[in-house]
Formats: C-alpha cells, sequence, structure tokens
C-alpha cells in the first residue's frame, strides 16, 4: 500500500550540526525532532533520514561509525515509540573521487538516496517531502519532484506542522 514519505536530513535536521557528528557523545536532538518522527510515524508517513556522510569519503570516521550512530538514534527514538524506517547515506563526495564513486550518484542534490527508498518501500510522491537545512537539500526535493522545506533552527515539531499542516 502506498504511503507518503518524509525525508529528513540528519545533521541540522534531526540532529545539531556540529561538523560531522560520528559519535554519540557529540550527537545532540534538535528540540521537537523525536516527538516529530512520532508525529509522522503516527499520520501513516514512511520516515527516511537521506544523510551525505563525506566525512567517510575523507577518512574522518567510517561506515560502522555511521551505523552506530545509527543504532543510538534507532534506540533513543524506540524510548517514545517511534521509528526510522530505514537510514540512506552518501559516503561519496567530489574533492575524493576515487572514493565511493560508485555512489556519486546518491549524494544530494542528486535523488539517488530518494530513489533508492522508493525501489524499497511503495512510496506514494504526490503527498511526500524533504527536510533540510541546506539548498543541495531543497535542489534534491526539486529534482526528485516532491516539496522541499528549508529548516534553519527552532522546533522541528512546530516547523512541520506549519510546514505540512500535519
Amino acid at each position: 500500500m502506498l504511503k507518503p514519505a518524509a525525508f529528513l536530513d540528519r545533521d541540522g535536521v534531526i540532529n545539531k550540526e556540529k561538523g560531522h557528528v560520528f559519535k554519540t557523545k557529540d550527537f545532540e536532538w534538535i528540540e521537537g525532532s523525536q516527538e516529530s518522527i512520532k508525529l509522522l510515524n503516527e499520520s501513516n508517513y514512511h520516515v527516511f533520514v537521506v544523510s551525505n556522510q563525506s566525512g567517510i569519503a575523507r577518512g574522518f570516521y567510517s561506515q560502522d561509525d555511521v551505523l552506530n550512530l545509527h543504532k543510538f538514534i534507532i534506540e533513543g527514538l524506540k524510548k517514545i515509540g517511534a521509528h526510522i524506517d530505514e537510514f540512506f547515506i552518501s559516503p561519496y563526495h567530489p574533492s575524493f573521487p576515487d572514493k565511493f564513486k560508485n555512489l556519486a550518484h546518491l549524494r544530494k542534490p542528486s535523488v539517488g538516496m530518494l530513489e533508492l527508498a522508493e525501489s524499497r518501500w511503495q512510496i506514494e510522491k504526490k503527498s511526500s517531502f524533504l527536510i533540510g537545512d541546506k539548498a543541495s537539500d531543497i535542489e534534491c526535493a526539486i529534482n526528485y519532484g516532491i516539496r522541499g522545506h528549508l529548516f534553519d533552527s527552532g522546533n522541528l515539531l512546530d516547523f512541520i506542522k506549519r510546514s505540512e499542516n500535519i
């Protein structure tokens, strides 16, 4: 059965942007982000995280570090009865073209992560949206044919309620 999708950038939307967050001790939830994900779950949206993780290509951290942080996020959400349906990342960065070149199509503003989600889940695009904190996130939403919302600060729950009338 088709369901709309909420595509959420990670750093700057779910957690505070601190520059290449990969350790749980550095992770800090954005105000209202956990409650936002729960609201989206309860409102029958798929919830996906779509995150450029160039720190992998840059050698700052590993894919396992990112997976461990995502497990930490999953556990934090479980405590309030919320969940992420799937995490999608792009380790590619154009400054390091030989690393993860085969995954370059995933890096936002390209739509590879969203197309990958669509290939695995039944997504109703017309009601789907993406929230990000950078112009490349909004460009990705436009390229994919969905609404894009630029989140720069504040309470994410209030932002989603205003932006999407959920």
